[in-house]
């Protein structure tokens, strides 16, 4: 049920670099990304194939959904802080709706990453809800813990688990692998729509505090089409009590 993808960044500033054209695709093949900036404490701009795309994005906010074309594209951070500017490289493949997440590594004094993550688009049958849980915190691996059940194990920083479930209410918990209480993040109570897809990503880090989530929902048309509804944590249902970042607040 667990899964890797890796596109590592390191660095952050703004420089003017010329990027190389996307590849070209099937004409009028498109697909769409959203770029989640989960850097805590950090204003970024972000520049897509060498063009500028928007500034001084703050954590928690998200640039899109934007529109490509298939093939490869480039994406650039720049730190309006100071840095090293960097780029990754993303594929689109027509009807996909990938997430390109800015976060920071498990080490403490880590270089900031960024990792992608394809929305599931296989189409879920009546009365189950999907959901995507990535691992993009300043922390050692993990498990996650749904209804008080273990049911993802040792998830390492970058990489994320998915699974179908019944819609309604749950509690989700993220807590150092092993362990059974005293968790990371949580318990958080999440409500999950039916023929949906709840991408999860959870950033900070505990020994400051800063833990919290991001998250947005799209849903899953009956042919298994993705249609991007809106990106909001506030629909997902998280509970009070535990900070969460609204996209663009």
């Amino acid at each position: 049920m667990s899964g890797r993808v890796v596109a590592v960044l390191t660095g952050l500033v703004v420089l003017a670099v010329l990027a190389p054209p996307p590849s070209s695709g099937a004409a009028g093949a498109r697909g769409s990304v959203q770029i989640v900036q989960a850097l805590p404490g950090q204003t970024v701009d972000v520049s897509l194939d060498g063009k500028p795309l928007e500034s001084r994005v703050r954590e928690g906010a998200i640039v899109g959904p934007v529109k490509l074309a298939a093939g490869r594209h480039v994406v650039m951070f720049s730190e309006n802080s100071g840095g090293q500017p960097v780029r990754t490289t993303v594929t689109v493949r027509a009807g996909s709706n990938t997430d390109v997440v800015l976060h920071r590594p498990a080490a403490v004094s880590g270089a900031p990453v960024v990792h992608s993550y394809s929305t599931p688009r296989k189409a879920v049958g009546p009365g189950k809800a999907r959901v995507l849980v990535a691992h993009t915190a300043t922390v050692a691996p993990a498990d996650v813990r749904v209804d008080g059940r273990t049911v993802f194990t040792n998830i390492a920083n970058g990489e994320y688990a998915q699974a179908d479930i019944p819609a309604g209410k749950h509690r989700v918990a993220l807590l150092p692998t092993g362990q059974t209480s005293e968790p990371i993040l949580g318990p958080l109570e999440v409500e999950l729509a039916a023929r949906t897809v709840t991408m999860v990503y959870a950033v900070g880090s505990p020994r400051n505090g800063s833990m919290k989530v991001i998250a947005h929902v799209v849903h899953i048309a009956a042919d298994g089409t993705v249609v991007p509804d809106r990106i909001t944590t506030g629909s997902a249902g998280f509970a009070a009590l535990f900070p969460v970042i609204p996209f663009g607040g």
